[in-house]
């Protein structure tokens, strides 16, 4: 994610306790008592904006008492509260308030549903305040001050603000109208039977005044997937319907070609286009279908770089880094290209996509621009590393993913100086200069054996200078400063380098021995800093927390690279916590030890949901599995890991490759069942 300025400390507003209703681009954020506040996060965002800043309840002045809550879906809450001061006496309540909420891509839909359970009639007059600030998101996210209300113009039924670029239209039916400086209140006179009900449905909808600016993304018509079913364990199970419906609700359509869908990174932020969050996120739900893999790489392409720009870090071949509307307040440019590590995972998802059984044809020549990328402008004083150092002055200090400004640090917590040469940015590199070839080659281009010579020495190079060692023995460094020497810090970019074909056997074992260790294995997934190191804060953003999509990287590796019981640990880790966030994994949580009891705990400004943390389930699931394919060559692999036990039997249905559906199923004893269409000869073990 982009992590905020290193200037200073950033007291982001806290989300962990909201209740978010997600239809990209727009997000309804409230308490768990359904009322939306002139505070903190909360309110109705819309394409950066803040649409709708309250959106509050009272029945004669008093606010409905929160009895319960819950989610129905990615966009569709419901809430219940109890009206304390009506019907009937004695201590049962007889009256309540039931609030129906949906968003939706233009706004959101409210019922309201005063219910009378009572002996008697009532009369009661409902009220809902509401106020448009249309405050950036970006400032929002600064500390979560308010933009002050805007006075709306108004109508029977009918309320109107104007936001500039942004306008905002509430309309209902029945209710009074009254504005004031910062907003309106709406005021319904109800008169209800015993055992009836009265409902008032309220319509809020943002709309741009002359047409979308440059870079506003629609919404897309989901992620082009089949329902999803996951039987066997039921926290699983829950895991699995809830990550799919959310990652349905991120889906995004690019404006140049509104066929190409793609996923927003994260509510309530990043509803945009990001290269490297988009870009795992649709390598991670490969199994589901390639057409979001399609629609993330062309939409990517098309704005692939064609100059060489300091100012937003383009570069002819790379792949950018994020995409924001140029009006929306956000303090890097509108098109950003300060990312390392995209290229080359678009790279990767191109021939993973391949594989799983998509015509990449049309998709050659930038494929041929982002190889050049890698293996010549990446690495701008010649030493043979991938390395970025922000020459603005006004971009990223670090251009991982791991991109805060202290993620790359000593042992000792001291802050390393650039340019940065990453240890995963490498393996990336590897990876993909190989895919490219093998691309090339199958494709009957030039230039495969020129890649395979490039990565043959970037394989000798990274052997050399990266791996270091402390008393628990070797391990390769997180990085390489500008000086060139070794950050030797434990960290989770180890589990990065598997899968990749960096390391030979015998490292990928040390690797994967690191991985197992508590100090990085919390018992709740993958620590993003070992506990050991002086900087470990079990919440720092990347300095111990833990990311569900980096143990899902780790997960994936290990599984490839032959450790599946490391694997299956770090797996069991985010099962262990999905519950406690209601089957919908953050962005991050903190990096708490259940070795010792420790509790699970919110990072409480962390995103939900995110578009990688809600794919992971799928990464899961296809490590359990042993699922790979390959459609050029025909084969289909099934080869569930007796280490996955705990999570058998299990059936998988509503997956896809070559086109065609894919149901996979696993017995107790761990013997595999698939049924297919697809052309492809299939191998269980």
């Amino acid at each position: 994610m982009t992590a905020p300025p290193a200037s200073g400390p950033v007291p982001q507003p806290f989300l962990h306790d909201l209740v978010s209703c997600v239809k990209a681009p727009t997000v309804a954020l409230s308490g768990a008592d359904g009322q939306l506040r002139a505070a903190g996060a909360q309110g109705v965002l819309s394409h950066d904006r803040r649409v709708l800043s309250e959106l509050r309840v009272d029945v004669d002045g008093h606010e409905p008492e929160p009895a319960g809550h819950g989610l129905r879906g990615a966009g569709h809450a419901h809430f219940t509260g109890i009206v304390r001061h009506l019907g009937d006496t004695g201590a049962d309540p007889t009256v309540r308030l039931e609030r129906q909420r949906f968003a939706r891509a233009d706004g959101v839909t409210e019922r309201l549903e005063l219910v009378n359970n009572a002996r008697v009639p009532l009369t009661a007059t409902v009220r809902l305040h509401v106020a448009a600030d249309f405050a950036p998101a970006d400032a929002i996210k600064q500390d979560g001050a308010q933009g002050g209300g805007r006075r709306p113009m108004s109508g029977p039924g009918r309320v109107e603000w104007d936001g500039g670029e942004l306008r905002t239209t509430l309309t209902t039916a029945g209710a009074t109208v009254e504005t004031h400086a910062t907003g309106a209140v709406l005021a319904w006179a109800v008169e209800l039977a015993p055992r009836s009900s009265w409902t008032a449905d309220v319509t809020v909808t943002a709309a741009f005044a002359d047409g979308p600016p440059p870079n506003a993304f629609g919404p897309a018509d989901g992620a082009g997937w089949d329902a999803v079913t996951v039987t066997g364990r039921a926290d699983l199970a829950r895991l699995a319907a809830r990550s799919v419906d959310d990652l349905g609700a991120l889906a995004l359509a690019d404006p140049l070609a509104p066929g190409d869908a793609f996923l927003a990174a994260g509510s309530p932020w990043f509803f945009t286009l990001f290269g490297r969050d988009s870009l795992w996120a649709a390598r991670f739900t490969l199994p589901l279908g390639t057409g979001l893999a399609r629609g993330t790489l062309r939409t990517l392409a098309r704005r692939q770089g064609t100059t060489h720009d300091p100012d937003t870090a383009e570069a002819p071949g790379k792949i950018l880094h994020e995409v924001r509307i140029p009006t929306a307040g956000s303090w890097l440019p509108p098109v950003y290209f300060g990312t390392v590590d995209a290229t080359a995972l678009w790279v990767c998802l191109l021939h993973d996509a391949w594989r799983w059984g998509l015509d990449v044809r049309d998709l050659l020549d930038p494929l041929e621009a982002a190889l050049r990328w890698l293996t010549e402008d990446a690495d701008p004083d010649g030493d043979g590393f991938l390395e970025y150092v922000d020459s603005s002055g006004r971009g990223l200090a670090n251009q991982g993913w791991k991109d805060s400004g202290d993620s790359i640090q000593y042992p000792d917590g001291t802050i390393a100086e650039p340019p940065i040469a990453l240890s995963e940015a490498q393996a990336y590199a590897y990876e993909a200069a190989l895919a490219g070839a093998g691309l090339l080659e199958a494709h009957g281009r030039g230039g495969a054996e020129r890649l395979r010579e490039w990565a043959a020495a970037l394989r000798e190079r990274f052997a050399a200078a990266f791996w270091v060692s402390d008393e628990k023995g070797r391990f390769p460094a997180i990085a390489l400063d500008g000086a060139k020497r070794p950050v030797g810090t434990v960290t989770s970019n180890l589990g990065h380098l598997l899968g990749t074909g960096l390391l030979g056997p015998d490292d990928a074992a040390v690797v994967a021995d690191r991985l197992s260790r508590p100090d990085l294995d919390a018992g709740y997934g993958l620590r993003t800093m070992s506990a050991d190191a002086a900087g470990f804060n079990p919440l720092g953003y990347h300095a111990g927390s833990i990311w569900p999509h980096d143990t899902a990287i780790a997960v994936r590796g290990l599984a490839a690279d032959g450790f599946p019981g490391v694997a299956a640990s770090l797996a069991d880790g985010l099962l262990r916590v999905a519950p406690d966030f209601a089957y919908r994994l953050p962005e991050l949580f903190a990096g708490t030890d259940a070795r010792a009891g420790e509790p699970v705990l919110a990072y409480p400004a962390a995103c939900r949901p995110q578009a990688w943390s809600a794919a992971t389930v799928v990464a899961l699931l296809q490590a359990a599995l042993g699922l790979t394919a390959d459609v050029p060559g025909g084969r289909l692999r099934v080869a569930p890991d007796p280490a996955f036990a705990g999570w058998f039997p299990l059936r998988v249905e509503g997956l896809r490759v070559a086109g065609h559906p894919l149901t996979v199923a696993v017995d107790a004893e761990g013997r595999a069942d698939v049924r297919t269409s697809a052309p492809l000869t299939v191998q269980t073990t």
